[in-house]
């Protein structure tokens, strides 16, 4: 009973939130065959996104995948893409110009606010683990690996 009620926290209490205002992220991300640094990008829910776009070798693009936005930039050049982050979750961002064989596996990831579901996941696997070993504990004979 009280695995039960210290998962039902885990999985069910609210978290203490930070309340930030909403604030100007500017990013520089560059491109070149077959990669984006920095590859993810955090901010906050709210906040105004800018990312700038400079490619190191070829023309590149930036499609945020759930927010129907891109930019281009070509080889030597900056572009610049503005957005507000107004959902939560993680966006996956690709390169929207074939730009070689490997083209397709150039991705990167936008996540905007926290990532408390991973948390919960991780305490209730914990959990589940601890209960595990007292319900269910080796016998004498056996030896863990």
């Amino acid at each position: 009973m009280l695995a039960g009620l210290a998962g039902a926290v885990i999985a069910f209490a609210p978290l203490p939130v930070r309340v930030a205002p909403p604030t100007q992220r500017t990013f520089r991300v560059e491109a070149s065959q077959f990669a984006y640094s920095p590859a993810v990008l955090m901010v906050d829910p709210g906040d105004t996104v800018t990312i700038e776009l400079v490619s190191t070798d070829v023309v590149h693009g930036l499609y945020v995948d759930g927010y129907g936005v891109s930019v281009t930039a070509d080889p030597g050049q900056t572009a610049r893409l503005t957005f507000t982050a107004d959902r939560s979750g993680s966006f996956r961002f690709r390169c929207n110009v074939t730009c070689g064989a490997l083209h397709p596996f150039m991705i990167g990831k936008l996540q905007v606010g926290s990532i408390t579901l991973l948390w919960r996941a991780i305490g209730l696997t914990v959990l589940a683990a601890l209960v595990a070993i007292i319900l269910f504990p080796l016998p004498a004979n056996v030896k863990a690996a």
